[in-house]
């Protein structure tokens, strides 16, 4: 099927065709939304690498998650990748304790998503515990994908930086994070540790 042809199937035709093999469907899915959402998160954050590194991660989890058969379809595509997007902001900012000005969006309960909460004792035992579990994980992971792991969530590089660094394309990046991420939900469960990924 050519990419013209492909433009007239609607989002959840296109996501299926992906799963089952025809990867162009992805491309046709980026095309279609990459100016929506990258201008969403570039209107909040106003920073240029910022933006791109959401952006990658925003697209990064939309895969990831297509591949382990957890979407759902149900016809609101473009509504769920700009909620992963906002996620993605908000982390940001809490991660770097700032408190954004997002605009009222009159498509969702954006602002409902901001409350920051104090973490109590309990909560900080828990994320101590799940990186102490996922730094384990990481350790037995194949090198090619412990390196790609390391420079993404220790190292902060973005997927562009990951591929110069590791001599590959970005979709081979992309794709060691994927396989990756599979492998530590594995690992996790055969070794009884929980983790959020």
């Amino acid at each position: 099927m050519t990419n013209e042809s492909l433009n007239t199937l609607t989002d959840n035709e296109l996501i299926q065709r992906y799963i089952d093999g025809e990867f162009a469907c992805f491309d046709i899915l980026l095309a279609r939304y990459q100016s929506k959402v990258y201008g969403y998160i570039f209107s909040v954050v106003k920073d240029k690498d910022v933006a791109d590194d959401i952006f990658q991660d925003t697209f990064f989890k939309v895969v990831a998650t297509i591949n382990t058969g957890i979407y759902k379809d149900e016809n609101k595509f473009i509504h769920w990748v700009m909620r992963i997007a906002h996620n993605l902001i908000v982390d940001y900012f809490r991660r770097n304790n700032k408190m954004p000005m997002v605009p009222n969006r009159p498509d969702g309960d954006i602002i409902d998503t901001l409350k920051i909460h104090d973490e109590n004792v309990e909560q900080s035992i828990m994320r101590s515990q799940t990186s102490r579990n996922i730094r384990k994980l990481v350790r037995m992971l194949p090198p090619e994908q412990r390196r790609v792991v390391i420079l993404r969530h220790y190292g902060k590089c973005d997927f562009k930086d990951i591929a110069a660094r590791t001599g590959v394309s970005i979709n081979t990046a992309l794709g060691r994070m994927r396989y990756a991420i599979i492998n530590l939900r594995r690992l996790a469960e055969e070794n009884n540790m929980y983790i959020e990924l």
